[in-house]
Parts: C-alpha cells; sequence; structure tokens
C-alpha cells in the first residue's frame, strides 16, 4: 500500500512540475508577444560631422573613424576677383586630422589636431536619448565635450614682451555642443547644436571668458549614396570688443558615399575647424563672396578583438 502511494505522489509532482512549466513558457509567450520592440532610428547621418558641426552620430562599439579636413583660402582674398586666386587654391590653408572611436554603441572618445593656431584637443562624445522609428523616443539627444590645447607661440611676446601662453592653463580653452536631432522620414534629418565656448584667457581684457551660440543644421538625402548638408551658427551676446570683425559660421556641403568611406564637398566661411575657431572666430563674411573651398575624407574601420581562448 506504501509502495502505491508514493507512486501515486511520483506522478501527481511530475505532472504539476511539467504542468508549472508549460504555464510559465506561455506566461513568457504572452509577455514576449505583448512588448512592443522599439527599434532605433539609423543614418541619420553619415559621419559624426556635418561639416564642422558635430552630428548626433556616434561610432558603434569598435568603430575606429579617419578624418582628413581641409579648408582652402577664400575665393578673391582681397583682390576681387576669385579666378586670379585659383577659387582660393593659392590662399592659405587649413588641415586637421582626427581620430573617433567607439567604446560603446553610445559613448565615442577622439583625438584631433588642427593646423591653425597648432590646436591639438582630446573629446568624448555620448548618446544620452536615440529617436525609435516608433517615436516612442521622437528624438536623438547626444553631448560633445573637448579640451584643447594650443601649441602657438604668442605672436605679440616680440612686440610687447608679454607672453600670454607664460603658463600653461593659459593655452587650455574646453568646448562643449548639445546636439538635439531628429530623423524626419527617410531623407530628411534635422538638428539644433547648442555650444558653449570658455577660453582660460582671452586677448583684450573687455572679452569674455565664456561664449554662447545656437546653431542648426541638418542633411537631406537625394539618393541612396549622395546627400545635401548644410549648418549655421548664431552667436549670442557681445563676447568681445571687436564682434564687428567677425561673422556667423555658415556652409553648405554635399556627401557621397563610396564603400568604407564617406566623402564630404563644401562651401563654408570657416577657416578653423574646432568649435573653439570656428564659433567665435569666423573672419570671412558669405554675403561678400569670402567663400572657401573646403572637403572632408572619412575613413571607418571595424577593430576587431579576438576572443581569448581557455584551458
Amino acid at each position: 500500500m506504501k509502495k502505491i502511494f508514493l507512486v501515486f505522489l511520483l506522478l501527481v509532482s511530475q505532472r504539476s512540475i511539467a504542468q508549472d512549466d508549460v504555464m510559465q513558457r506561455m506566461a513568457d509567450s504572452l509577455d514576449y508577444l505583448g512588448k512592443p520592440t522599439h527599434e532605433f532610428t539609423s543614418a541619420s547621418f553619415k559621419a559624426t560631422r556635418v561639416i564642422n558641426f558635430p552630428t548626433m552620430e556616434t561610432m558603434g562599439k569598435n568603430a575606429m573613424d579617419f578624418r582628413i579636413a581641409h579648408r582652402f583660402g577664400e575665393f578673391a582674398n582681397g583682390n576681387g576677383n576669385p579666378a586670379y586666386n585659383a577659387f582660393g587654391l593659392d590662399g592659405d590653408a587649413c588641415i586637421r586630422l582626427s581620430l573617433d572611436y567607439g567604446i560603446t554603441d553610445w559613448l565615442m572618445v577622439g583625438i584631433g589636431r588642427t593646423s591653425d593656431e597648432k590646436l591639438a584637443d582630446a573629446s568624448f562624445k555620448i548618446k544620452m536619448l536615440r529617436q525609435t522609428t516608433d517615436n516612442h523616443i521622437p528624438i536623438s539627444v547626444t553631448l560633445q565635450s573637448a579640451m584643447n590645447y594650443t601649441f602657438l607661440k604668442d605672436p605679440n611676446n616680440a612686440f610687447t614682451g608679454i607672453d600670454k601662453y607664460r603658463y600653461p592653463v593659459n593655452r587650455i580653452s574646453y568646448a562643449t555642443c548639445l546636439i538635439i536631432g531628429r530623423k524626419i522620414n527617410q531623407r530628411l534629418t534635422l538638428e539644433l547644436n547648442e555650444f558653449y565656448i570658455h577660453y582660460n584667457i582671452v586677448d583684450f581684457a573687455s572679452d569674455k571668458n565664456d561664449i554662447f551660440a545656437t546653431g542648426i543644421s541638418g542633411r537631406y538625402k537625394i539618393s541612396k549614396r549622395f546627400a545635401v548638408t548644410f549648418e549655421y551658427a548664431y552667436r549670442i551676446g557681445n563676447y568681445t570688443s571687436k564682434k564687428e570683425t567677425f561673422h556667423d559660421p555658415l556652409g553648405i556641403g554635399f556627401d557621397l558615399e563610396t564603400g568604407g568611406h564617406v566623402f564630404q564637398f563644401h562651401f563654408t566661411n570657416q577657416f578653423g575647424m574646432n568649435e573653439v575657431q570656428y564659433i567665435p572666430y569666423t573672419k570671412s563674411d558669405w554675403l561678400k563672396g569670402n567663400i572657401r573651398l573646403g572637403f572632408n575624407i572619412s575613413r571607418v574601420f571595424a577593430i576587431k578583438h579576438k576572443n581569448k581562448s581557455t584551458t
């Protein structure tokens, strides 16, 4: 009798366990079916820069972007005849080399060197919010911040006998940009760029160390590999007594994607390619035809890490 009872208990317990397992699987399936999938938007921009302005995009995890940027001289360069100056090819040029690396899909770090003012920089860029295709999250929000260090010798030292770069801390400046963007549809992406610039030292006593600007930029996709881009920033407040000699940065460009390369060709009044240069101190006036040709070449590499073997 005891044996029969034990067999009965065993069968009941096995049936209960099997039934509980089936019920749990059904519940998991219902949870999965009822859970909405929030797919992120992609390819809002094909690069991490519009022309000079940062985009809301970051490099993916273990992806590296090597970028070469070049600006020629002004079309006219004071001569009034663009052809005489070969449309800026004969003028002064500026070049920038940079390297960006994706630590994760939402965190990127980078370094760069700009020939103008011999300016080196180190930066990070973080995605704080990312737009989804179902508008569960309607916008993307990205923050980029950089510290810059100039290796330039004070050009006025020989005349004044005062070296403004006597202390290394005076060579440091900072640039932060908050980017709020939205991919409107498969062709159009727009974003707001909110800039904050800080100089540890300024040229004139009346100048301000802190500079603000608000900008707008975007991309319109013409075909699978070709797009039109633009960027403009309005400088806020009287940050310098020489403000009338500086102008708002404006650029119009074209993106051409060819495999692992993105080639950007543009017209701009910006010479320097770092935020602490083109936001406060753009000297060329677009309305007077002081335009420059420029290009960016971006090459992306996938850095694969080998899995460690276990013994």
